[in-house]
């Protein structure tokens, strides 16, 4: 009998496989690849031949933009819900999950006239899913907001995560949005008046392509180990980061949450031109803004449908890694956001004017679903077209899931307990500990011990290996401390680091100092006298012990993580 989920994974763990035999370079991804035709009462399961394995009906009930499927065979899609107060498309206003017979566990309406559901969803790790809905702000409310490059209503996007709490009832937990992080430069007498644009990339100049349907926000995706979701704009061709560890207070501010910056944008990239900064254009219209889930070869970057991006009659899927630096993303003010360009890029091999999506496969394949068109296509690591599904209508999103994926649920989400200063993970099948949204190279038991006060959290699989689940992040604090934070007399950063660790002093001394570094065995590896920066990359990933050492015998102790 087929087991059916209990807790769910967000749609971009959907890769998130163990290959257990050899490599599948160059051949198609095993699996059954989804997809819903809009307007449409069926979505499909189809198998590499494109043959039908499994179908989803709810008569009466159409498609109207997303469709996902989660570990053990519950689908969860948008509706087409007529009577909104909202026009246009794809405006939803409702979202159904259903299991794998067909039997509807949940059909929540979010739509009133002042607010509607629109585009896409995310289902997540804790049961919630996400919803992307515009919001009604009057003439009145856009002229206050020093708004001069249009005039009339504007609908702005908001961000909502809702908890289901019964067959037809939820509650909204969590929501940001973006009138709450507006910029201009033309009204002194408004809030969000700055001189300068280009200094505040975290805001969206609401005199930037001003319409009435300003972003047009089309994908989002969340991120469990950075607690963090990314979201694309049709209008602006952009895609943004944003923290989700807020409250919804915080949410609002500008402060607050893991990053320290509330809910204002941690990162963008696609149109430096959006926030007034020097640079090329690489996004014109994207779609299906979303993380490369572990698993993959290029694992952590960002990739999003760009519709015009090879020309204005070809399309592409675009990918490319965002600076992280610890839960936020390095930039220097009056320069646009690294990296330059795109660090991978698969051609569609046509044109689709509107909608699409793109999903990176453990073995190195792309699946591009090409919108409006009716094409899914599936490409080898070298960019050979391997694989061709044409549909009979059109669909905008499309993904590959495995056997093993499909028939068993995902594992529990593990939890983490503290005794006396060591952590431990819930039992299952492998981890993999993280501190502060970066691996722990080595760190692969049930327990650890931290060295550093920070954000912990593991990865766990369960017994099928069919996907991979993440504990919520716990704060831990030394209870000692390896270091005395509020006596010590030098800084060293970053921390986590790729190699390049500097060594700041924070009283200005001058004084001379022997500095030590030791390796995870307590072998020491590098000795020197006063000096300001090394490289431990040449060492490998791991924990390393930093000793600096003054001649009144004071010594501060650092320990540093060095990732790949």
């Amino acid at each position: 009998m087929r087991t059916l989920l209990q807790k769910k994974l967000t749609p971009t763990l959907i890769a998130f496989m163990i290959i257990l035999s050899g490599s599948l370079k160059a051949q198609q991804y095993p699996g059954y690849t989804l997809y819903g035709l809009k307007n449409n009462s069926s979505a499909v399961l189809v198998d590499t031949n494109g043959t039908p394995y499994h179908t989803w009906t709810n008569a009466g009930k159409t498609n109207c933009y997303s469709t996902y499927m989660m570990p053990g065979g519950d689908l969860w899609r948008t509706i087409n819900r007529a009577g909104n107060s909202f026009s246009g498309g794809p405006i939803s206003g409702e979202v159904q999950k259903l299991d794998y017979a067909g039997n509807v566990l949940w059909d929540y309406v979010y739509s009133t006239t002042t607010y509607c559901t629109h585009h896409d969803i995310c289902p997540m790790p804790n049961g919630n899913v996400l919803m992307i809905a515009y919001e009604s702000k009057s003439a009145a409310e856009v002229a206050a907001a020093g708004c001069s490059a249009y005039s009339g209503i504007m609908w702005p996007d908001k961000i909502v995560e809702v908890q289901p709490t019964g067959a037809t009832t939820g509650t909204v937990v969590w929501e940001w949005h973006a009138w709450d992080h507006l910029v201009q430069n033309t009204n002194s007498s408004a809030a969000n008046y700055q001189t300068s644009i280009i200094n505040h990339p975290e805001l969206l100049n609401i005199n930037y392509n001003s319409t009435k349907d300003w972003l047009h926000a089309n994908g989002v995706d969340y991120n469990p180990i950075l607690d963090q979701i990314t979201f694309s704009s049709h209008n602006l061709s952009e895609v943004y980061v944003i923290d989700h560890s807020t409250t919804t207070a915080e949410a609002a501010t500008h402060s607050g949450g893991n990053s320290g910056k509330g809910g204002d944008l941690l990162y963008r990239w696609g149109n430096p031109g959006a926030y007034g900064a020097a640079g090329t254009k690489i996004f014109n219209v994207v779609h299906n803004a979303h993380w490369v889930p572990e698993g993959n070869t290029n694992a952590g970057d960002l990739s999003g449908y760009n519709n015009q991006g090879i020309s204005t009659l070809a399309s592409c899927a675009d990918f490319f890694t965002p600076p992280v630096n610890g839960y936020n993303y390095s930039i220097t003010l009056g320069s646009a956001y690294t990296p330059s360009t795109y660090n991978k890029r698969q051609a569609s091999g046509g044109y689709n004017s509107n909608e699409g999506s793109v999903q990176q496969l453990p073995n190195g394949n792309i699946l591009i679903n090409m919108g409006i068109s009716g094409y899914i296509k599936e490409f080898d690591s070298s960019g050979t077209l391997i694989w061709t599904k044409i549909l009979s209508g059109s669909s905008a999103k499309a993904f590959r899931y495995s056997e093993c994926y499909t028939n068993n649920a995902a594992p529990s989400i593990p939890s983490i307990t503290e005794n006396v200063g060591t952590l431990s993970s819930d039992p299952a099948t492998t981890y993999q500990w993280y501190f502060n949204g970066q691996l722990i190279p080595g760190e692969t038991n049930q327990n650890i011990t931290p060295t550093l006060d920070g954000i912990y959290l593991v990865r766990i699989t369960d017994n099928n290996g069919c996907v991979y689940q993440y504990s919520k992040g716990y704060h831990f604090t030394t209870a000692t401390g390896i270091k005395e934070n509020t006596k010590s007399t030098f800084n060293v950063f970053p921390n986590p680091s790729s190699g390049i660790v500097n060594i700041s002093e924070l009283e200005n001394s001058g004084k001379q100092f022997e500095l030590e570094v030791f390796d995870m065995m307590g072998k020491k590896i590098l000795n020197n006298k006063t000096i300001y920066q090394i490289n431990l990359k040449e060492f490998g990933s791991g924990i390393y012990t930093v000793q600096i050492k003054q001649s009144n015998n004071k010594a501060d102790v650092f320990k540093i993580i060095i990732t790949d």
